[in-house]
């Protein structure tokens, strides 16, 4: 019988895999910033095909659940960790490596890249071609992965009735702000309206078009808003209900425009109903 054991080998140069059926060496990229594993320069010595030692290696290191259901193979994709915040990154807009690194500055790169794979090969994500030579490559959600947008609207909706205060370790990103705007949206009260927002958090901005009830949620700046605010901290307050509109300038939000827009604002993006601790 032949030996199936595995050798793994990581140094400076590399990483290198083998067995007695095949030896995979991978070379270390040079260039910050390394968008996918294919940008990797792979030597492989034996008989066998890529695509057949990729698929032993995946068989063999992905966790898997033993559960023949949908449940399992979903979260055999995005249940992997950092996969799901991936997705809620490109559900805000399309992104390049760099982008999605820096707005999930505790993932490391090697784990990126690996996540980028595994949903792209699962049909989750594709690469946008860059409209220009100079232009960075992008990624995006696929139709397939597009549907994932409702599920993870609502379990933001449901987690943040868990929010408190925020850790000292935990930031807020664009995108994680733009999800949270669009989870929370209360379309009921929207109706007929039609308004815009700008809002400023430090470095991060955005804004929010509301069109005859319907929400559009984007990074960037809305200069002719009709309200535009830096709420800080206290913007969780205003939307949880804990600070009323009234009281904003003494819970250091401020804002240029109606105040009747502020107290809009609250009613519009609301989180509702934190869970009994009983």
């Amino acid at each position: 019988m032949a030996d199936t054991r595995w050798k793994l080998v990581v140094d400076q140069q590399g990483v290198t895999i083998s067995n007695d059926r095949f030896h995979l060496t991978t070379e270390k990229p040079s260039v910050e910033g390394v968008s996918t594993v294919d940008d990797m320069v792979f030597g492989i010595d034996g008989s066998g095909q890529m695509e057949t030692i990729i698929s032993e290696l995946e068989a063999m290191t992905k966790r898997t659940y033993g559960q023949f259901c949908g449940l399992s193979r979903a979260l055999e994709i995005v249940g992997e960790r950092w996969a799901l915040f991936i997705v809620r990154d490109l559900l805000a807009s399309p992104k390049t490596f760099s982008e999605l690194r820096h707005g999930l500055p505790r993932i490391s790169t090697d784990v990126l890249v690996a996540r980028l794979r595994e949903l792209e090969h699962a049909g989750v994500i594709q690469r946008l071609v860059p409209p220009g030579p100079q232009d960075p490559l992008r990624y995006e959600l696929t139709e397939y992965g597009n549907e994932l947008d409702e599920i993870t609207l609502k379990l933001g909706r449901w987690g943040a009735r868990l929010l408190g205060e925020p850790r000292p370790e935990e930031i807020v990103t664009t995108s994680s702000l733009i999800i949270a705007m669009r989870a929370t949206f209360q379309q009921s009260a929207a109706a007929g309206l039609t308004v815009s927002y700008e809002i400023r958090m430090g470095e991060i901005v955005f804004h929010l078009l509301i069109d005859d009830g319907a929400l559009k949620a984007l990074p960037g700046p809305m200069p002719h808003a009709d309200l535009r605010m830096e709420p800080g901290m206290a913007l969780k307050g205003l939307m949880s209900g804990e600070i009323s509109p009234a009281d904003a300038d003494e819970n250091g939000i401020v804002y240029i425009g109606d105040p009747a827009l502020l107290a809009k604002f609250a009613q519009l993006f609301r989180i509702v109903g934190a869970p009994s601790r009983d």
